[in-house]
Formats: C-alpha cells, structure tokens, sequence
C-alpha cells in the first residue's frame, strides 16, 4: 500500500494465511489454474486478523467471512471471481510470458501516473497502521492460548 510502484504477483501454487495476505495486499496478480488459496487460522485456534483487511479488500466481507469459517480451499477460478487474482493461466509457461509481457509494458508508462493510480487504489486504508496493530494485540493473546498451542502441536504430530 506505501509503495508507490504496482505490487504485480505471481502465483504458482497453494497460497495459505499469510501467502493469501501477499496476494491480497498486491495490485495485479497472475496466476496458474492451480493455483489455490486458503485461510486456515481458525483451525489453529486464531484468526486471519491481521491479513483481514487485506483479504476482504480483495474478494469482500462475506467472501472472507466464508473463507475464514470454513477453512476450506479455493481454486484459481473463485479467486478471479473473486477479484483476489486477476489472471488465471492454463500452465507456468503462459503466466511467465504474460508477465514478462506487463513488466515490459508497464514499463513505458509514467511513474507518476501509475504512483498517482496506486494512491487512488489504496484509498481509504488511511486508518491501516492502527487496524492492524489492533489486529496483531488479537492474534498474539490468541496464540498464547491454550487451545492454539494444543491445535499447533497437533498440527506438528501430522
């Protein structure tokens, strides 16, 4: 959001928690069909809190909401639906060369227009630093708890 150039994404497989909130945070996106997304800290006795407003930036509250209850995965095509990914490839080869083909073309276009653009993108996300300081407080009491530190050490067992 503080970077005044285009964050362009390139996504190749399965992004979870954090990897979602990379994407989320980033202007363009491309990605391979098999490339799925998932939020999972509900089931480690947390929350996306910190990825949230990102995330629901991206896809919308009850797109989020239904990714951070249920857990489960998404694939490439409800990500684009979604507005999370903007292209959707068959295979690593054509999402290469298209992206080589936006570095290039964006390349020749202004920086002060595109920094202007990123400005207008980023609108009302003034109040961010404080949200997610809140959203931080939240997630470490939580992974302090006893029900995340059972949950992780199970997830370690497997």
């Amino acid at each position: 959001k503080n970077v005044p150039k285009f964050v362009i994404t390139r996504v190749q497989g399965k992004a979870v928690g954090g990897g979602v909130g990379v994407i989320s945070a980033s202007d363009y996106v491309l990605a391979v069909e098999n490339a799925s997304v998932k939020l999972s800290e509900l089931a480690l006795g947390i929350g996306p809190f910190v990825i949230g407003p990102a995330v629901e930036r991206k896809v919308g509250k009850s797109a989020f909401e239904a990714m951070s209850i249920d857990t489960d995965w998404r694939d490439a095509h409800w990500a684009k639906e979604r507005g999370l990914y903007t292209e959707v490839f068959p295979d690593i080869r054509q999402l290469d060369d298209a992206l080589t083909a936006l570095a290039e073309k964006l390349s020749r276009f202004s920086p002060e227009a595109m920094a202007g653009l990123k400005k207008v993108f980023w609108e009302g996300t003034e109040n961010w630093e404080e949200l997610l300081e809140q959203r931080a407080e939240m997630s470490g009491r939580l992974v302090l708890s006893e029900f995340t530190s059972r949950a992780i050490q199970a997830f370690k067992q497997k």
